[in-house]
């Protein structure tokens, strides 16, 4: 696959996005200049330097680990324009206003690459008005931008393009962006505020209307408008907290600005739902206090000390929080779609009325507008999916329930006076290819109401290295739970093959935890491949490679056999870690999302790990009263040795400490470069940025190590820290344990932690052996097993999920 090479990027603007833009770039480690203007006092580049201060402290965090702040180049506009003709890519993300873009890019026309594409990180101004101050020669290389705020985290990224863009231009940033930055990459038109906020920020508004009309609170609005109506867990006004206030006001305002209510004034395009832009008061109101959300500590929702408070328009003061919505909506949203809005159409309270009118207000708009906004239905749902956190959009939701019966709902009440607008639903819906097909979406591909067709998955290059992208419903695209061929499958795990050369193992119990079927599928997947294949590759299809051993199942074995029961399932878990370890062919853990206890373990041992930007790996047995039991204290010991054998010191403790540390206080990598600092993600590993493409890396991965004559490493035994490390470690956590920083059971824990990966009452400098080690892990395990306080932590965290101290 041909690439688009970007060597350098800059992104001009050191505000909040702007400096974000650059943090991500520094993660995914492409060289990235940030330009700002001068600073009036002091040194010049002083702008640039506190934004970058900055991002150490923002929450969530923009980098991956905060040293690689150091990894942005600092510049300003009025020294270092020269570093642009550098950049083969430069983002513009200064404030939203035009005269100030515009003057922006006359400043830097000069100093622009012949080759390098500029695009504007704009949320909704017009890309093609951006174009005209730019010279002929840059225009075909100019298009739009658009990262969601965290850029890191949000998946979405619309391109647009202008009259004048060059269609390979989009094609080479839509690979840059997709393949190194790991988003999901939509083609909008130039239209006020693309799709994503169009269609978004619309739909905030009519809810914030349907919230006076129904008279309800913001915490129960939130908690019926998040995760129960299959949306972000943040809900409506929380997630305006943190998009920020001031920034929902704007482009609230471009709609206002660009968009008219008249047809017939001729001022700004048509839109029958105008009258639902007005800027609520509420919102004008905390504007006014200078109450801006999130990054203003106060918005809609305010914490003090550890309570959530509401803001109270009538009092223009904060309140308590934490109502919650009425039971019987809640199971209500758990009912199938059709039924689901059945019964809030038909329901007599508040809360029922309100969620039917908000998603009747989202599919009546979304039809009205789908042929102004987008190229088709599927950009839409992807829009609303990786822009605003939705699992469906509102068209698979439509389809979802019943295409026509929805249609007719929704009509009945634009005839009845309550919908937002009487604008009638375009034709297409109720006749033609969409109706007799059920849906906008369809295995041939997606509706395009101004072709009148349904048109396939844009197709590019880049999309091969997704072996199973996001689909909508209604495409029927292939599903991983289904393709290759089987090679083995019960209800714990399927052992399977895409090429006919490399074993997939993807485990199926809930969480991915580790049982005893999945031990056996592992060990068989590797006798499976030793047999007839060139590797293993462990791999899901979903936001969670394994959060471990299988407590639940483990319980009743524990009950009936007692401790000799856990001791044998120990014992078979660790021995498939070594399989995986000793393998005669490649073992690598694909590893996405959650890889945690036992999940960290099954990775750690794999003989090689491709990860996704975004997983979260670490031993939290600790969390349970518990020890990691499956290796994974083994594995804190042996590259403690493997890392001090490359020194010139011989003191093994400074090279276990991190290693221990991590363990006891169940450190968790928040990123796959966190994990790589605490020593889960070694510097052979290869993270890859987007989630999509991991299988096909680490595929790729495992046959280029068989390729190259992948032997397992020999067996050897290596040094332990011994008694006097023990000692050592013991006497940290005694200053803990009486200045007050852990309990008596941490403490005891923490020293059964010690004692494994110090190697026991051994003298230091004593060479052991894994098997060793693994037999005092199976010991602190056992014991703890057994001892009434971590008894209480496996059961309150069974019971309400929450870790409990004691």
């Amino acid at each position: 696959m041909s690439r688009f090479n970007v060597k350098k990027v800059a992104v001009l603007g050191a505000g909040v996005m702007g400096a974000q833009i650059a943090a991500h770039l520094a993660n995914v480690k492409v060289p990235v200049i940030l330009f700002d203007l001068p600073a009036k006092e002091g040194p010049k580049n002083g702008i640039v330097t506190r934004a970058i201060d900055g991002l150490k402290k923002l929450k969530p965090a923009p980098l991956g680990v905060p040293e690689d702040a150091v990894l942005i180049g600092q510049a300003n506009y009025e020294e270092h324009l020269e570093q642009l003709k550098d950049c083969d890519l430069i983002i513009e993300a200064i404030a939203e206003r035009m005269d100030w873009k515009l003057d922006l890019y006359k400043k830097i026309a000069p100093f622009i690459a012949p080759h390098a594409i500029v695009a504007s990180n704009t949320s909704g101004l017009s890309i093609t008005k951006l174009s005209e101050v730019l010279p002929e020669e840059i225009k075909p290389r100019f298009c739009g931008i658009h990262f969601f705020n965290p850029p890191r985290y949000m998946l979405l990224v619309e391109l647009i393009n202008t009259p004048t863009t060059q269609p390979q231009i989009l094609d080479d940033l839509e690979a840059f962006v997709t393949s190194n930055l790991g988003k999901g990459v939509v083609r909008a038109k130039d239209t006020p505020n693309f799709i994503a906020n169009r269609i978004g920020v619309a739909g905030m508004l009519a809810t914030m209307k349907e919230v006076e009309n129904f008279g309800l609170s913001y915490d129960v609005v939130d908690d019926l408008t998040g995760k129960k109506l299959g949306r972000a867990s943040s809900g409506t006004f929380r997630t305006a907290d943190v998009v920020g206030l001031d920034t929902m006001a704007h482009v609230i305002k471009t709609l206002q600005d660009t968009l008219s209510g008249d047809a017939a004034a001729g001022v700004g395009k048509f839109d029958p739902f105008y009258a639902s832009f007005a800027t609520p008061q509420v919102l004008k109101t905390l504007l006014d206090m200078g109450n801006l959300g999130q990054k203003s500590k106060a918005g809609f929702f305010k914490k003090v000390g550890r309570d959530i408070m509401r803001f109270d328009l009538a009092t223009k003061t904060y309140v308590a929080a934490g109502q919650k919505a009425d039971e019987v909506y809640a199971r209500m949203l758990k009912k199938p779609a059709a039924e689901r809005l059945q019964l809030l159409r038909n329901s007599e309270g508040a809360q029922g009325q309100f969620l039917w009118a908000i998603l009747r207000n989202a599919f009546h708009y979304a039809a009205v507008h789908l042929a102004d906004v987008a190229d088709n239905a599927r950009d839409v749902d992807f829009c609303m999916r990786w822009g605003f956190g939705m699992k469906q959009g509102p068209f698979e939701l439509w389809q979802e329930a019943g295409w026509l019966t929805v249609a007719n709902m929704v009509k009945e009440d634009i005839d009845a006076g309550k919908a937002l607008c009487n604008a009638p639903l375009p034709d297409w819906v109720f006749s033609g290819p969409v109706a007799e097909a059920g849906g906008v979406h369809t295995p041939a591909g997606s509706w395009n109401p101004t072709t009148g067709q349904f048109v396939p998955v844009r197709s590019l290059p880049v999309y091969a290295r997704q072996h199973f992208p996001e689909n909508v419903l209604g495409s029927k695209a292939r599903s991983a739970t289904t393709a290759g061929k089987t090679l083995f499958e019960d209800d714990a795990i399927r052992l399977w093959t895409l090429d006919e050369e490399i074993v997939i193992a993807s485990i199926k119990t809930k969480m991915h935890a580790i049982s005893s079927d999945v031990v056996e599928g592992l060990v068989r997947a590797v006798d499976l491949a030793e047999a007839s294949y060139q590797g293993v590759v462990i791999w899901s299809d979903d936001e969670m490679f394994s959060a471990g051993a299988d407590l639940q199942a483990m319980l009743p074995a524990f009950m009936a056999g007692g401790v000799k029961a856990i001791d044998r399932a120990e014992a078979e878990m660790q021995q498939a870690m070594l399989k995986l370890r000793y393998a005669n062919v490649p073992v690598v853990s694909a590893v996405r999302g959650l890889a945690l206890g036992g999940g960290c373990e099954m990775a750690v041992y794999s003989a090689k790990r491709v990860v996704a930007m975004e997983s979260y790996i670490g031993l939290v047995e600790v969390g349970v009263g518990l020890v990691p039991g499956a290796g994974g204290l083994t594995y804190i010991a042996r590259r403690a040795a493997e890392n001090a054998a490359t020194s010139t010191g011989k003191d093994l403790l400074p090279f276990l400490t991190e290693g221990f540390t991590a363990a006891a206080m169940a450190k968790v990598g928040t990123s796959a470069l966190e994990s790589r600092k605490l020593g889960y993600v070694l510097d052979s590993d290869v993270i890859v940025p987007h989630k999509d493409e991991l299988l096909f890396v680490a595929l790729n991965e495992a046959k280029a190590m068989a390729a190259s004559g992948y032997r397992a490493p020999h067996k050897r035994q290596f040094a332990v820290a011994g008694r006097s490390g023990l000692a050592t470690i013991k006497g940290s956590l005694v200053n803990m344990r009486d200045g007050g920083f852990i309990s008596q059971h941490d403490f005891h824990i923490a020293s059964l932690i010690a004692n494994v990966v110090c190697g026991g009452d051994v003298d230091a400098g004593s060479l052991v052996t894994e098997e060793y080690l693994m037999m005092l892990e199976r010991q602190a395990f056992c014991s703890l097993l057994n001892h009434p306080k971590t008894q209480e932590r496996v059961m309150g965290m069974m019971s309400t999920g929450k870790p409990v101290r004691n």
